[in-house]
């Protein structure tokens, strides 16, 4: 019960991501990356702390002599964690960025995506216990990317490395999730993680770029839309959903952001799907189906 409740709980984050790539790219008209990246990590762990300070006022009711043990702000290992998963945050969206001035949009999504790949590999490596099924799911989520993405053809550029780098840190940021989520609490893992991001793209941003507040001003709502839609909610529920979620399962649900990306903007922007792209969404959502079928090699065992 616990394991479905947090694929949902990914799938509304991965719905939140998607329907935010049109707010990001709005995002872009009016002010750089870094700057971009410091405003909506930084306002997405303020909108947090209201939460953060109701829930333990809840849990103090509840338990009056609990202490700070279990995920408070005490625990050092919600600053390794958060730190970890912030730093690894911060470079992949940097590098993704950046590959961003050097590729397509498409051609960064199906990179991206190859975290699935390498969440796999690692997990093999560390457990051996990834399902059959899982990588039958990640091999259908990467064709489908590929199918969904790259409507030109594939050929190599130098964004193609950044993004691939970022991949890493992608994979990195996952596997980071993984195993903090289940030690400390989830919102405050995340409200630490958003603040190592913002402090980083704010260093980022005095060194290369030039902070214009008529530009921030002029951007203000979508902005505040992905400050508070795309890194408070949905990088929180993230977390939240990782805690009961396994990361192999996890990378393929959050691929499908691409997915509503794409609907998203034949919604809102009145793009036209072509049969290729139908194909390549139809791929994934089989990705996903099939991954979290159980193993056929559990059940003749039982049986």
């Amino acid at each position: 019960m616990k394991k479905t409740r947090g694929e949902l709980i990914l799938l509304l984050a991965t719905m939140l991501w998607g329907t935010c790539f049109v707010f990001q790219k709005m995002c872009m008209d009016y002010i750089e990356p870094y700057t971009l990246g410091m405003l909506r990590f930084l306002l997405g762990g303020l909108a947090l702390i209201p939460i953060i300070i109701f829930i333990t006022k809840i849990e103090h009711k509840k338990q009056p002599e609990t202490n700070e043990k279990d995920g408070g702000f005490l625990d050092k290992r919600l600053y390794i964690g958060g730190v970890s998963c912030g730093t690894a945050l911060f470079a992949a969206a940097s590098l993704q960025q950046i590959g961003l001035k050097y590729t397509t949009a498409g051609k960064a999504g199906f990179l991206t995506s190859l975290e699935i790949v390498l969440v796999a590999i690692i997990m093999i490596f560390l457990t051996r216990k990834v399902q059959i099924n899982t990588l039958i799911g990640v091999f259908l989520a990467v064709l489908g990317m590929y199918l969904l993405c790259m409507v030109e053809g594939f050929y190599l550029e130098i964004g193609d490395a950044y993004e691939l780098a970022g991949t890493v840190f992608w994979a990195m940021q996952i596997l980071a999730i993984d195993k903090y989520s289940k030690e400390v609490d989830g919102i405050k893992l995340s409200f630490v993680q958003f603040i190592t991001t913002g402090i980083l793209s704010c260093i980022f941003m005095l060194l290369f770029e030039n902070l214009q507040w008529s530009e921030i001003k002029s951007g203000a709502v979508p902005i505040l839309y992905t400050a508070i839609i795309e890194v408070a909610v949905a990088y929180t529920l993230q977390i939240v959903g990782q805690k009961y979620t396994p990361p192999v399962i996890a990378a393929v649900i959050l691929s499908l952001e691409a997915v509503f990306s794409v609907i998203s903007g034949a919604v809102v922007l009145g793009e036209k799907l072509s049969v290729r792209e139908v194909i390549g969404c139809l791929f994934m959502l089989a990705a996903v189906v099939i991954a979290q079928l159980p193993d056929p090699r559990e059940e003749s065992e039982k049986s």
